[in-house]
């Protein structure tokens, strides 16, 4: 993987070559990039570098793989997002069908990108120049037929599962106000579906879901086992029926897992098109400052219809950052922590 010079990148920028040279010490992983469901919808070609387009990088248009690359992004949790209107019978064999296509778009790049399973894994793609590509469900509901349907992963493919999305399932009700069945959480088949993707050593993850379904998934889970948020933002910052309060944050940190704050600026309490990077590092530093520098991390949510921070709109600006981390007298290994390390510790605890 080739190395930006830092001076120049960070003139370019307009920060410190010190914020550089941490950001290219580090392991930067981004636990959620919606960046697929373009090629599905639009036949966005992900090996394509891409401008920022009309919306100038609102929506869609905020990663490719030259910039992934460019921007020496080692890792990321690319998504598959579970279309809720299609028939439950149907979506096992969609399902099947986009994890093929999704990883034969990384294979058609070997020299570049590789898919992982785990740490060993990740760890083997960077050493080798290549970006680790983690792979992963929004929306449970994509193999809800029954609880043997999550046997149809092939080969572990899948790290996580983000139980519920924007639309309430068969597992439980979303935290978004046009959920139905208000006052209830997870269903006892969710709780079922929990058990089972412990079983399987698969990440729950409890973004999107509502307060009560998270807390019955806290309960359902293996206490030995992380849990994990991997795009959200924080009430103490922002209130918001997107964002986790602290006694949320306090629970994924007691299970030893981590929280990734995304990107979409209404959700961190700046308008639409105008918000900046210094918003994400609040939401971080408030799940510092509440659950501990070992349980916050980086989960973008880029190209999933976000309206991002307009010095942030794709990976090239990331050691923003740092520097803004860096402002805030923060020293190297909590930074390190926040763009890579407390994800891969959480992986690992869970599959090695």
């Amino acid at each position: 993987m080739e190395t930006r010079d830092p001076a120049a990148w960070a003139r370019d920028l307009g920060i410190s070559q010190e914020a550089v040279e941490i950001y290219l010490e580090s392991d930067v992983v981004d636990l959620h990039l919606d960046t697929f469901i373009w090629n599905r919808l639009l036949r966005y070609d992900l090996r394509r570098r891409h401008g920022q387009g009309p919306t100038r990088a609102h929506f869609l248009s905020q990663v490719d793989f030259p910039r992934v690359r460019e921007a020496r992004l080692t890792g990321g949790t690319w998504v598959i997002t579970t279309n809720p209107w299609r028939r439950a019978a149907a979506r096992p064999r969609v399902f099947l069908e986009n994890v093929r296509r999704l990883q034969g778009i990384f294979e058609s790049v070997p020299e570049d990108f590789r898919v992982v399973r785990n740490v060993a894994e990740y760890r083997k793609a960077v050493d080798t120049g290549r970006h680790a590509a983690f792979l992963a469900i929004q929306g449970g509901n994509a193999l809800d037929r029954d609880l043997d349907a999550l046997d149809l992963i092939p080969d572990d493919l899948i790290v996580r599962i983000t139980l519920v999305h924007l639309s309430t399932s068969k597992l439980g009700t979303t935290s978004a106000p046009t959920g139905s069945r208000r006052g209830h959480g997870l269903t006892d088949f969710g709780r079922e579906y929990v058990r089972r993707l412990d079983e399987k050593r698969i990440l729950v993850d409890l973004a999107h879901i509502n307060r009560q379904g998270f807390f019955d998934a806290v309960e359902a889970h293996d206490r030995s086992l992380p849990l994990i948020v991997t795009h959200t933002g924080v009430c103490g910052v922002t209130p918001h029926w997107r964002n986790l309060d602290d006694e949320q944050l306090r629970a994924v940190a007691d299970s030893g897992g981590t929280i990734g704050i995304m990107y979409q600026s209404g959700f961190l309490g700046d308008r639409p098109w105008s918000g900046r990077a210094e918003s994400v590092v609040r939401h971080l530093a408030h799940v510092v400052e509440t659950a501990g520098e070992d349980h916050a991390s980086l989960g973008s949510d880029w190209d999933g219809a976000i309206s991002p921070p307009r010095d942030l709109r794709t990976p090239l600006e990331l050691p923003r950052l740092v520097e803004i981390m860096l402002g805030r007298g923060w020293g190297a290994p909590r930074i390190q922590k926040i763009l890579g390390g407390n994800f891969l510790r959480t992986v690992a605890a869970i599959r090695g």
